[in-house]
């Protein structure tokens, strides 16, 4: 154990998802060697990003104005919406360059276990987007875990009724990947999800 601002500080970074012990005590020396103006502009930005970043009043991605950049764009496809749980998720699909509708974030997936339940995502939000009849296709694009498929599932059941065309993204083998090191339920989803190459 170190003394006690040193330890504080370990402790703060440990509590980071993907932190580690070792890796906080690493990130921990890392900053008390590094040039004081350096640390100084980190916390600041650090403070800043807590301070300035919002959520979009439209779909609930992370923005520093009342609309998000994505929201606020006339060329995306208002008919289309995509699904996702957090606004990581939109970064990750923005980047595959495929998809050119708005998004919707629900701020998280179903998990009894955690005490979430549909009342503490934003499915309200979601279902008032889909009243004035311009989205005609929505995506679910949930983490393909326990949670993620509950949520799926869960919109998928309250979608369907309303006449919408409701689809959800493939799963399968990832590319590069070997077939002997996919779980049962990846190979399985992979076999469901075939396509004809003719």
């Amino acid at each position: 154990m170190y003394e006690s601002v040193i330890q504080d500080l370990i402790d703060e970074l440990g509590r980071l998802p993907g932190i580690g012990p070792k890796s906080a005590q690493r990130i921990a020396f890392h900053l008390l060697d590094a040039d004081p103006d350096d640390v100084k502009r980190f916390a600041q930005t650090l403070v800043d990003a807590k301070t300035k970043v919002l959520f979009c009043s439209i779909c609930g991605n992370v923005t520093v104005d009342t609309t998000c950049r994505i929201c606020s764009d006339p060329r995306r496809d208002g008919s289309v919406l995509c699904v996702v749980e957090e606004s990581k998720d939109v970064i990750a699909i923005e980047r595959t360059r495929e998809f050119r509708g708005r998004y919707h974030v629900l701020g998280g997936a179903i998990s009894p276990i955690a005490g979430i339940g549909p009342d503490q995502l934003r499915i309200k939000e979601l279902l008032g987007r889909l009243q004035d009849g311009t989205v005609t296709e929505v995506i679910i694009a949930t983490d393909p875990n326990l949670e993620g498929e509950a949520t799926a599932t869960y919109l998928m059941r309250m979608l369907v009724p309303i006449g919408l065309t409701v689809t959800k993204l493939a799963s399968g083998l990832p590319v590069g990947g070997d077939l002997e090191y996919a779980d049962e339920v990846t190979l399985g989803r992979a076999f469901e999800g075939r396509t004809s190459v003719r």
